[in-house]
C-alpha cells in the first residue's frame, strides 16, 4: 500500500510520514546545541542504570550465582575474552577491558531503549552520540601507537613493508586517511545508520498501522493495517538482533583498532 493511497484516504492532510525531523524531540529549549534533547535525557537514564545494575549485581558475589549475576558475569565474559582477549592478546588485553566493557554495554542499552516501552528511542539514531564513542576509540589507539613507536616510527608503520619506492608517496596518503578519517567516520556512521534507518522503518509501520485502522476512514485500510502491524512485530524482532550485532561490532572493531596500534608489524 503506498503512502500515496493513504494520503488519498486521509483528505487534505493525509498520512504524514516519519523523518529525521521525528530523531530531535527538544526537552528544554529549541536552540540548536542549547537544547535538552530526548536522547540526551535517555543517554543519562542508561549511564545511570548501568552503574546499579553492576553495583547491585556485583555486590553479592557467590558459586552460585542467580540471575542478576549470571547476566552481568556472560556480558563481563563475552567483551573479556570473545572481544578483548581473542582480538588484543593475553598480553595487553586486560587494561582494555573497562573501555570495551563500557562501550558495549552503552550502545547496547541504548540501542535496545528503541524497542523498550516508555523510552522507544535508540540514542545512537542521533549521530553525535556514535561520533563521540568513535573519538574516543580514535584517541587511544593513536595515542597507543604513537607511545609505542614515536610519532615518526607511528607514521612509517603506515607504510606496508616491500613496496616500491615510487608507489610510497600514494599509498602512505591512502593509508594516512584510512586511519585518521575513514575508520572514526565509517565507526560512527555504521552504527548512526542502522539504528537510524532501523528505528525509521519501526517508525513508519506502527504509525501507518495506526493512521490506517484510526484515522483513514476506509475499510480496505483498516483490513490492511492488521498486515502493517504484523510486520511492526517482526520489524521489532529483527531491530533486537541488529541492536546487539552493532553494539557487538563497535566494540570488536575498537578492540582491533587497539590490537593494531599494539603490533610489532603493520
Amino acid at each position: 500500500m503506498s503512502l500515496g493511497l493513504l494520503a488519498a484516504a486521509g483528505g487534505e492532510e493525509g498520512f504524514t510520514a516519519p523523518g529525521s525531523p521525528d530523531f530531535w524531540q527538544p526537552l528544554f529549549g529549541t536552540s540548536g546545541a542549547l537544547a535538552v534533547t530526548r536522547p540526551a535525557i535517555v543517554l543519562v537514564i542508561s549511564a545511570v542504570i548501568i552503574m546499579v545494575v553492576l553495583s547491585v549485581a556485583t555486590r553479592r558475589l557467590s558459586i552460585v550465582p542467580g540471575k542478576g549475576q549470571m547476566l552481568t558475569e556472560a556480558t563481563y565474559g563475552l567483551v573479556r575474552n570473545s572481544i578483548a582477549r581473542d582480538i588484543i592478546g593475553s598480553k595487553d588485553f586486560l587494561r582494555f577491558v573497562p573501555l570495551l566493557f563500557s562501550c558495549f554495554t552503552l550502545i547496547l542499552l541504548n540501542n535496545l531503549f528503541g524497542i523498550i516501552p516508555f523510552f522507544q528511542y535508540p540514542t545512537m539514531a542521533r549521530i553525535a552520540f556514535p561520533l563521540v564513542l568513535a573519538l574516543v576509540i580514535f584517541v587511544v589507539y593513536h595515542y597507543l601507537g604513537i607511545k609505542r613507536r614515536g610519532l615518526g616510527g607511528y607514521l612509517g608503520s603506515l607504510l606496508p613493508p616491500g613496496l616500491p619506492g615510487w608507489i610510497k608517496p600514494l599509498v602512505f596518503v591512502l593509508e594516512l586517511i584510512t586511519y585518521f578519517i575513514t575508520r572514526p567516520v565509517t565507526l560512527a556512521l555504521r552504527l548512526f545508520g542502522n539504528m537510524f534507518a532501523g528505528h525509521l522503518l519501526l517508525l513508519l509501520f506502527i504509525t501507518g498501522g495506526e493512521y490506517m485502522l484510526l484515522h483513514s476512514g476506509s475499510l480496505g485500510l483498516q483490513i490492511f493495517s492488521i498486515p502493517t502491524f504484523g510486520m511492526g512485530v517482526v520489524m521489532t524482532v529483527f531491530e533486537l538482533l541488529v541492536e546487539f550485532l552493532q553494539a557487538y561490532i563497535f566494540t570488536l572493531l575498537a578492540a582491533l583498532y587497539i590490537a593494531g596500534s599494539l603490533a610489532d608489524e603493520h
